[in-house]
């Protein structure tokens, strides 16, 4: 139980419950901070016992000083913890240990638990061996419990056997897409030490570097290492610096024809020429209530990609319309409603928090983009694309990768597992996103395409294979596939397409691996899912397939002409990092895309 130096235990009723709730309120000066540093103040009222967590660090937040941080430590204690099957397993591996030690020692291996909620999600595994046939989601999952059969048994048992850890199995979606549909809770409950229910805001911690996707939904957490993740289910605290928290104000609205992916590149070219490496990141301003919170999500599921800790919007109508959306029960959502407002956690555009530096984002200046060959951060207008790649091509404009312990550098160094990225201290900044001028751009247009064309027969087709040729098309990761609006898009795109007689070019791989079930249920429901199929995107499998590298061989005809004359061709995906050899070791270029673009480049080819 808390020491309660603050006096700021108190109830909430709502409806006919009563929740014991700890007041910012009682913080004198709390209703400046950002919303983030809010979710921190309460952490630490809740858990202040005198040792772990101390009055001392309730007060180094309650006078954050936005341009003096990185000085106070505080100790953080996460409401939850979220894994996926490559970085959770030894997490779980180690709990079993425990109880055999305990075994051994004579006493209750029972009595081994997590002490805070553990949820691994089955993600990782699924491989895109098959593709463009309409069984290959059921064949790669055959494949992918024969390769795993022994680490599955695993996981099963120990779901079965821990209290307070939840394993979603495989073939069900990507961890974070399920974290923002169906785990998340916003607010969290628990029964406390004297029988009354405690009621605060859900955080956690994850052991993949895309966990802030929640952020979309006003939900704090980031990405730790497996053994900071296990010292957290085992019950102890979090050591981290108070940050800088960098506000990215909002107005406008997106033009029509522009995506989320549109908007989530523009931020990452923008805050990597800003530099937030260890900040959080918070969106504020009128314009938020203009972004869906599958929109929200896509921009906290990059935060590391901006290198940033966390990417959040705090709770708003919209939050409550998705809750609302994906079936969370009223008593639930009339609970996050009535806790936000009396907490002061509501987003109020009129009475905008302190924060270390704003930065002002007009929506209406958002255009269509792709990004590469090789940062998420070189953002590239779709109208400039021939241009630019043109330039690469020849040569011209390439930055050849990241700096040693720069976010380049850890990014690259994360693959294949999506471990969270860490940055050294003092690393040598990355090189700015790339920008061509107009007039470097005109020249590149003139330049003659660098062509090394082999012919090959694919099937019964005859074809030509050169360089910049699109050899994986994706419509994959949770980045993008959370999201109904770009989804919808790429049906209707695949509709049109299909309508006017255009089919994929024979030497593209095309794949369909949604975050989660739900996406399969609208395009059937929406009747696009067939228009899908007739391009060869069937669905693969749900999971993070070709976005972690699990893209499967290319078409072989393909990879023998790629390899034997060193050819410089390209994937297009709907994912969040595209370093080169993460999507698959023949492909030098990788380009990442909306959905509706990933077909569009798949009818196109090149």
């Amino acid at each position: 139980m808390s020491s309660n130096s603050f006096n700021s235990r108190a109830l909430l009723t709502v409806g006919e419950k009563s929740y014991e709730i700890h007041r910012l309120d009682s913080v004198p000066g709390s209703v400046r901070l950002p919303y983030s540093l809010k979710v921190l103040l309460e952490n630490l009222l809740r858990n202040e016992d005198g040792h772990l967590v101390t009055t001392a660090q309730v007060e180094a937040v309650q006078n954050w000083n936005p341009r003096e941080v990185g000085h106070h430590e505080i100790q953080y204690t996460p409401a939850r913890v979220l894994m996926q099957d490559f970085t959770g397993v030894p997490c779980v591996v180690d709990l079993v240990a425990m109880r055999d030690a305990m075994t051994e020692l004579g006493g209750d291996p029972k009595k081994i638990n997590p002490l805070i909620p553990g949820e691994l999600v089955i993600d990782h595994s699924v491989i895109a061996d098959v593709f463009g046939i309409p069984d290959a989601a059921r064949q790669n999952s055959e494949l992918e419990f024969q390769r795993n059969q022994e680490r599955y048994q695993m996981l099963r048992w120990a779901q079965q056997s821990f209290s307070d850890f939840v394993v979603v199995p495989p073939d069900t979606g990507i961890c974070h897409q399920v974290n923002l549909e169906y785990l998340s809770r916003v607010v969290f409950t628990r029964d406390g030490a004297d029988g009354v229910v405690q009621a605060y805001p859900d955080t956690l911690v994850g052991t993949d570097s895309h966990t802030p996707m929640v952020n979309g939904l006003g939900v704090l957490g980031w990405g730790v290492g497996g053994i900071e993740a296990e010292a957290a289910m085992l019950g102890q605290p979090m050591s981290m610096l108070l940050p800088e928290v960098i506000g990215i104000k909002i107005s406008g609205e997106l033009p029509e024809g522009t995506t989320a992916t549109d908007l989530v590149l523009t931020v990452a070219e923008t805050l990597r020429e800003t530099g937030v490496v260890g900040k959080f990141v918070e969106f504020f301003g009128p314009g938020v209530a203009n972004i869906p919170l599958a929109n929200r999500a896509t921009l906290g599921n990059m935060s590391p990609e901006y290198g940033a800790t966390c990417a959040i919007f705090p709770v708003d109508e919209e939050t409550l319309n998705y809750m609302r959306l994906t079936g969370r029960s009223e008593e639930q959502i009339n609970l996050v409603e009535a806790y936000a407002k009396e907490q002061g956690m509501w987003h109020d555009p009129e009475n905008p928090a302190e924060y270390t530096q704003v930065i002002e984002l007009n929506l209406a200046d958002v255009v269509p983009s792709i990004a590469g060959p090789k940062r998420p951060q070189d953002r590239i207008e779709l109208g400039d694309a021939p241009a630019t790649i043109l330039s690469i091509l020849h040569g011209e404009g390439v930055i050849t990768g990241g700096n040693d312990g720069g976010v380049d550098d850890a990014s690259a160094d994360s693959f294949p597992a999506s471990d969270p990225i860490s940055t050294s201290s003092g690393h040598a900044a990355d090189e700015p996103p790339r920008h061509l001028s107009r007039e470097q751009l005109t020249a590149n247009a003139k330049l003659g395409w660098p062509s090394n064309p082999v012919d090959v027969v694919i099937g019964d087709t005859p074809a030509i294979v050169d360089h910049g040729d699109v050899v994986i098309a994706a419509i994959t990761s949770c980045t993008n596939t959370s999201n109904p609006s770009v989804m919808i898009g790429a049906g209707l795109v695949a509709k049109k397409a299909v309508e006017a007689g255009l089919v994929t070019r024979p030497w593209v791989k095309t794949t369909l691996a949604p975050g989660s079930r739900v996406v399969t249920d609208y395009l059937d429901r929406a009747g696009l899912s067939p228009y899908l199929d007739k391009l060869g995107f069937n669905l693969v499998g749900y999971g993070c397939t070709t976005c972690i590298g699990n893209s499967g061989p290319l078409i072989p005809e393909v990879s023998a002409a790629v390899r034997g004359e060193d050819l410089n061709v390209s994937s297009v995906l709907s994912g969040n990092r595209n370093f080169e050899g993460r999507i698959h070791p023949e492909v030098k270029m990788n380009f990442l895309a909306s959905p509706p673009l990933v077909i569009a480049y798949a009818l196109a080819g090149s």
